[in-house]
């Protein structure tokens, strides 16, 4: 379905990405783990080309191209078929809840607006936030602001969701209520790329594990697998360093 080869990214003189291969199926739910700045944003931010890579192949469907030569309709093209939730949100303040999911649909997708309105209730309630979508952004908590942005993610039914950390700048509990809706989405068969620091996530909803470090993929495999007979020493120790933090 998805699938990079051989992705370099550097920033000045820091190489972030050294070869990296990565692979998604249907249906997958990917965790990818990591210290910070192991490479793993960088990683999804250049499958989506909100970075571009230097190096590398990119294959989405039928689609085959070296990816520092994939040109800007075809880039529009790729991201039409992927939904995005960042760490922050990335939520328009000047726009409620409802508007922030219409947007993209009657903007980007040329959707007309009643449409776009009724596909964008429809996924407010799949994550819980019909009775907040005449909310602005400031008047929502920062885990509702998520499920906002999750919701904004699926409306237009991307063949894959990458998330970005999208628990990281939440408390515990509301940390809870946007995992709720990511579990949700994975048992219904959203194809998802998941960067997190969630272990109890990737153990129970993620069925891939992939562990970066220093800009390569150190080890990969089932969440069985990866979380009970980890085969290389980094990945065992960063598994005993997470469970003792």
């Amino acid at each position: 379905m998805l699938e990079v080869k051989n992705i370099h990214k550097r920033f000045g003189d820091n190489e972030v990405l050294k070869g990296v291969d990565f692979k998604v199926e249907k249906g997958s739910v990917i965790a990818v783990l990591g210290n910070s700045g192991s490479g793993k944003t960088t990683l999804l931010r250049c499958i989506s080309f909100l970075e571009r890579a230097d190096q590398g192949e990119i294959q989405f469907d039928d689609f085959r191209k070296d990816i520092t030569a994939v040109s800007k309709p075809e880039i529009r093209a790729l991201r039409m078929k992927m939904g995005f939730v960042f760490q922050g949100y990335n939520l328009f303040r000047n726009m409620t809840a409802l508007q922030n999911v219409m947007e993209g649909l009657t903007t980007a997708r040329k959707i007309p607006e009643a449409e776009a309105k009724k596909r964008a209730r429809e996924v407010l309630d799949k994550v819980g936030m019909s009775d907040r979508e005449n909310f602005y952004p400031d008047q929502l908590s920062g885990g509702q602001q998520q499920r906002v942005a999750i919701a904004r993610a699926i409306a237009y039914n991307p063949e894959v969701i990458l998330f970005d950390e999208p628990t990281s700048a939440l408390d515990p509990q509301l940390t809870g209520e946007v995992l709720e809706v990511m579990k949700k989405l994975a048992e219904e068969g959203a194809t998802m790329v998941v960067v997190t620091h969630e272990m109890e996530f990737a153990r129970k909803v993620a069925n891939w594990v992939v562990f970066m470090e220093d800009g390569v993929i150190v080890e990969e495999g089932t969440s069985e697998e990866f979380f009970s007979h980890p085969k290389k020493e980094r990945t065992r120790q960063f598994l005993q360093k997470t469970e003792t933090g």
